[in-house]
């Protein structure tokens, strides 16, 4: 998920390649002497996990992580697609529902069935091939609005996807491109899901007309262009609504400073479409153990329970607990919108095709 929502590091370009060891900075090699302990995590610029459960895991495992942050979750998948015969890593974390099978036809991973496979919830187990991914979260993509904004301009918030069009909605939204971005794509697909595969483009073209503006990436569009974010409100920004995450609302409130009593944003929970983020084991990948041992330890319940406060998203395991300002803020849509893995599959690359000729040219 882009997932998301690592709201601490506003300043975080969009694109940008980091190289980061999250354990000692030494290289490390184990008992004989032989080899490299290290284990290498692809991700996009949204990974992040508290130092001290990846220590336990390292010290437990005797493996060394070391994360290589790829931009937003398409291009991290597309750069790992162009580097598969000699990866950058061993595991990648991050590809969703939205781009899977555009991993899985172009031979991205592995089969691997983890450790605590059998906790996984069933809901998300659709659009598993050979246990060649496996499920590690899942959140919402949603149109977050700018409290502030609305309360000024007495206007009330839109609901519902058909809102987006009303006149009175004019030049406030801002989303990302659907081909280079995960949320953008999830906004895209949620549309198709609501409007169906011979209404969608009709409701873009109003869209359109009605002034919304498309930017690169969620960095983008979330710190730069939205009024209702920190990073917003620093660059002065102009647009009330954006595409980001039903989990954007608690983000703002715990990273807050001075942190706030109520969330400053909100979320137009009729424009929700369900995302779930996999991990897999790269098809070449250097170090195929490590992987596998940093893949369980995604399935654990620490990890899991872990993951809502740092990545904003929620567990896809079996009894892992979710800290209540974590819900208090931005709980689940209740009916968000879905799609089959093998539609998605089927229609994606020609769905973007018509959006970028419809809405870019």
């Amino acid at each position: 998920m882009s997932t998301t929502k690592k709201f601490a590091a506003v300043a975080v370009g969009l694109g940008l390649v980091t190289l980061s060891a999250c354990g000692s900075s030494d290289s490390g090699s184990d008992t004989a002497g032989s080899k490299s302990k290290d284990v290498t995590l692809v991700s996009h610029d949204s990974w992040a996990v508290s130092k001290s459960v990846l220590a336990a895991f390292e010290k437990q495992s005797g493996y060394k992580v070391r994360v290589l942050e790829d931009g937003d979750a398409g291009q991290a998948v597309n750069k790992a697609i162009l580097t598969k015969d000699n990866p950058q890593g061993d595991v990648f974390f991050g590809v969703d529902n939205t781009l899977l099978s555009r991993a899985l036809d172009n031979d991205l991973f592995q089969s691997y069935e983890p450790k605590g496979a059998g906790t996984i919830k069933p809901e998300y187990l659709a659009g598993q091939d050979e246990h060649r991914v496996t499920p590690i979260d899942t959140g919402d993509i949603c149109v977050n609005y700018d409290k502030a904004y609305f309360s000024e301009h007495k206007l009330t918030p839109p609901a519902s996807f058909d809102d987006l069009v009303k006149p009175k909605y004019k030049n406030l939204l801002v989303t990302e491109n659907a081909s280079t971005s995960s949320p953008g794509l999830g906004f895209l697909l949620g549309t198709a899901a609501q409007y169906g595969d011979d209404g969608w483009q009709d409701y873009w073209k109003k869209l359109k007309a009605n002034g919304v503006k498309v930017v690169d990436g969620w960095e983008q569009a979330y710190n730069e262009e939205f009024s209702g974010s920190a990073g917003g409100k620093k660059a002065k920004a102009d647009r009330p609504l954006v595409v980001s995450y039903a989990s954007s609302p608690p983000a703002e409130v715990i990273y807050g400073d001075p942190k706030p009593t109520t969330a400053p944003t909100g979320v137009a929970t009729g424009t929700c479409f369900r995302q779930v983020e996999y991990a897999g084991l790269l098809s070449n990948a250097k170090n195929a153990e490590g992987g596998k041992a940093l893949i369980d330890f995604l399935l654990t319940k620490t990890f899991q329970e872990d993951m809502p406060l740092n990545m904003f998203v929620y567990p896809v395991v079996e009894g892992a607990q979710v800290p209540d300002e974590f819900t208090e803020y931005g709980p689940q849509a209740e009916d968000p919108e879905t799609m089959d893995p093998a539609k998605i599959a089927d229609n994606r690359d020609d769905w973007v095709k018509s959006w970028t000729s419809l809405v870019l040219k």
